[in-house]
């Protein structure tokens, strides 16, 4: 059985503090030792609460969209695909060290949705991230005309402890979006945080992505310093489901006409 002198009482204040429990602070003292169980209690219901709403927010802020989790990854469709490396992005190791992550494939392969996946262990470690495609985030910057608007712009996607810039390579831009580009990486750099990118172009191709774009070499030197790149190649995981779809409303069709058939 559990005794009142197995509770701290500067570890619950401490607790309730950082929990922004000033009422229970105040009146602290009345308190008796013997009750102390059911503060901790009440502390564990509101650090279980705290965190919830927490993962909550900040999934809402990531904006990651529904995606295919790992349990469901279909590791033998790729016919390249380090998965030693991609389990070890799963860990978040990489952020700790303020690396960078680079995923390269053609359309279809799971670039997207390993990135995701990524995104979403960070979530569940209590990091705050940002999911958005390189379109969306250049276009969104491009229209901020006002110093003081660009400048809060750029620490929305600045600040997140991870930026997933997706579908980068997909679409050709001009100097403009690659400066802003530029901007968000040098920044992110800057403070040690953390940057996944996923690409349909290999490095030596971002010249056709940001055409005569002078910035091109130092961007990409910053995104693969310390920054672990994961290569993918294979057929495309939708062409895969929509065969599978196929097939499976043959075999149904042809079973609801064998029953008509036997008959006959």
């Amino acid at each position: 059985m559990t005794t009142p002198e197995t509770y701290d009482e500067k570890l619950l204040k401490s607790r309730a503090r950082d929990l922004g429990l000033y009422g229970l602070l105040t009146h602290f003292d009345d308190i008796k030792p013997s009750d102390y169980a059911w503060v901790a209690r009440l502390l564990d219901w509101e650090e279980q609460e705290h965190k919830r709403r927490s993962l909550e927010r900040r999934l809402r802020n990531a904006r990651l969209g529904a995606f295919k989790q790992m349990p469901d990854f279909d590791w033998t469709w790729p016919k390249q695909c380090d998965r030693q490396l991609i389990e070890e992005l799963m860990t978040l190791q990489f952020l700790l060290e303020g690396a960078n992550a680079i995923f390269i494939g053609p359309n279809g392969v799971g670039k997207s949705t390993l990135a995701k996946n990524v995104a979403y262990q960070a979530l569940l470690g209590g990091h705050t991230v940002r999911f958005v495609s390189a379109s969306q985030m250049l276009n969104d910057l491009a229209v901020e005309d006002g110093a003081a608007a660009f400048a809060r712009r750029l620490a929305h996607y600045a600040r997140p402890r991870l930026l997933c810039i997706d579908e980068l390579g997909y679409l050709s831009y001009g100097n403009r979006h690659a400066d802003l580009l530029f901007e968000v990486v040098s920044r992110r750099y800057e403070a040690g945080r953390s940057t996944v990118v996923t690409t349909n172009k290999p490095f030596s191709e971002w010249g056709d992505v940001f055409p005569n774009a002078a910035c091109v070499v130092t961007l990409v030197d910053r995104l693969m310093h310390k920054a672990d790149i994961v290569q993918l190649d294979g057929q495309s995981y939708r062409l895969k489901e929509a065969r599978e779809r196929t097939q499976r409303r043959r075999k149904t069709h042809a079973g609801a006409k064998s029953p008509a058939r036997r008959k006959s």
